[in-house]
């Protein structure tokens, strides 16, 4: 019988389907990230730790410069695939395939680079901050101080209102989008500039509560109706030219239950908090907005009314 633990690593994408993995080796934008990032990072005569390997490319890349590569994957299906693909690849004899869970894991010798993916927008869903956390107790306790460099060093994440267009061919749907981020979609206006809401950096200890209260200035006249999360993945920090190599996410637009009327020059203010790992409802179960108050003494009308999720 499954454990608690397991149970919850199913349902939030420890078993994500093969295919999806498939998806993610013809995503340009990730592959062309990690290669740079991994190529940066990895120098000749280093050991490398993948946790969560999925189809292996990541483990591949770093083999290209890399001693040894240990790449840790769940998934029995991906360990095959992970395995028959590095198999087919230069240097996939690098590569040791080890089918095992990532919060357990530890490597038998101290490692260089840990590269750890598993990402979803606004840290949700996946297990990155838990996994990472975990894995750094019992690497200090076997091997003792420093810890090797993580991939991504670090995550910025920022919120921003949008007017979303909710309809589908006639059909109204307020639902959870994910966007491209180098596309313009003409349903959707920008109504403030986006706000950084959290700083995850992974050489430090990282709390698994992420919280944030703030203010945005309405830039536009527009009805409120929708949030928009952004991610990004800082993965390698190039010191040398002073500049990092990121990896961004498709933007998350998480619909409200109810839309706020607003005009250029409103002060709106918006509060939620979340674990790192948990589920989207329980991100938007915890969002407020609402007007921001204009005098001490006055409360207009138009600042009594909330936004929430529902």
């Amino acid at each position: 019988m499954l454990n608690e633990r397991e149970i919850e690593s199913c349902y939030l994408g420890q078993f994500i389907p093969v295919h999806y993995h498939h998806n993610m080796l013809m995503d340009q934008n990730r592959m062309n990230a990690f290669q740079g990032a991994i190529a940066h990072a990895v120098r000749p005569g280093m050991k490398v730790l993948e946790l969560g390997g999925g189809t292996g490319v990541l483990s591949y890349f770093a083999a290209q410069q890399a001693d040894k590569v240990y790449c840790v994957e769940f998934n029995p299906d991906l360990v095959k695939e992970a395995r028959r693909f590095l198999a087919m690849n230069p240097n996939g004899h690098k590569v040791e395939v080890i089918h095992a869970d990532a919060f357990d894991y530890l490597p038998p010798e101290p490692v260089d680079v840990v590269i750890c993916e598993m990402i979803h927008v606004a840290m949700l869903r996946e297990k990155q901050v838990a996994v990472i956390e975990a894995f750094k107790q019992r690497y200090l306790a076997r091997f003792g101080g420093p810890l090797p460099i993580f991939m991504p060093e670090a995550v910025v994440m920022a919120v921003q209102p949008l007017q979303q267009d909710y309809g589908f061919h006639g059909y109204y749907a307020p639902i959870v989008q994910f966007q491209d981020t180098g596309v313009a979609y003409p349903g959707t206006i920008e109504l403030a500039r986006p706000a950084v809401y959290s700083v995850l950096d992974f050489a430090e200890p990282v709390d698994s509560l992420i919280a944030w209260s703030g203010s945005f200035t309405v830039e536009q006249d527009g009805s409120l109706n929708a949030l928009r999360f952004v991610t990004k993945n800082v993965l390698s920090i190039v010191e040398e030219q002073g500049s990092t190599i990121d990896w961004l996410n498709h933007y998350m637009t998480l619909p409200l239950a109810r839309a706020l009327d607003v005009v250029a020059g409103d002060v709106v203010e918006v509060a939620f908090q979340y674990r790192a790992g948990g589920s989207i409802p329980s991100l938007q179960a915890s969002i407020r907005a609402a007007l921001a108050v204009d005098a001490p003494n006055e409360v207009p009308a138009r600042a009594m009314r909330t936004v929430e999720f529902a």
